[in-house]
């Protein structure tokens, strides 16, 4: 889907301008995401695996819920719209644990230039794995990990293409504010 997506300036204020999606990616315009990474008491992370249609790292494994902050909406509508399309769970904004917002600048061999900036929140998960239901197009699987299992796929990130490579140091912040909650 196309989504009309909000235009910010490379410091992230808002330019009241906006933009299909892809002419966002196409043009590199600076735009904003929401990133909601969820974790149980038990010390796992949930983690989704790209869709293998997906045009930038397919089946690599990545953030719980990810997706772009539509024009006119906030940041935590963003979070919770994307939570319940992805994985099919209503959150509240109340559950919302903002850790930053983290720029991330990319560009592709195909062409798409990423200029984003991941507002990214922390939820914990309280239903079991079972009760999520993923988006197709969107996340190929789910899966809970131990911090442990997730530390070893960051050492070795570059060697066996779990995670995507560029995000190893956005995954260690995340990793740090996660541990903290616990």
């Amino acid at each position: 889907m196309d989504e009309l997506i909000d235009i910010i300036t490379k410091d992230g204020k808002p330019t009241g301008k906006t933009a299909l999606k892809s002419l966002i990616h196409n043009k590199g315009y600076y735009h904003n995401t929401a990133h909601v990474w969820f974790y149980t008491q038990k010390g796992q992370i949930l983690l989704a695996q790209r869709a293998a249609s997906k045009t930038i790292y397919p089946l690599l494994w990545d953030v719980s819920v990810a997706g772009h902050v539509d024009a006119g909406e906030t940041i935590e509508q963003a979070a919770i719209r994307e939570t319940q399309e992805e994985i099919g769970l209503s959150i509240s904004k109340s559950e919302l644990h903002k850790i930053g917002v983290f720029p991330c600048f990319q560009n592709y061999d195909n062409g798409m230039v990423d200029n984003e900036f991941h507002h990214t929140f922390l939820v914990e998960l309280k239903v079991p794995l079972k009760k999520l239901t993923p988006q197709k197009h969107e996340v190929e699987r789910l899966k809970l990990i131990t911090i442990q299992e997730f530390e070893m796929f960051l050492k070795f990130t570059e060697d066996h293409q779990h995670f995507i490579p560029s995000n190893k140091t956005y995954y260690q912040i995340v990793l740090k504010h996660i541990l903290q909650h616990l």
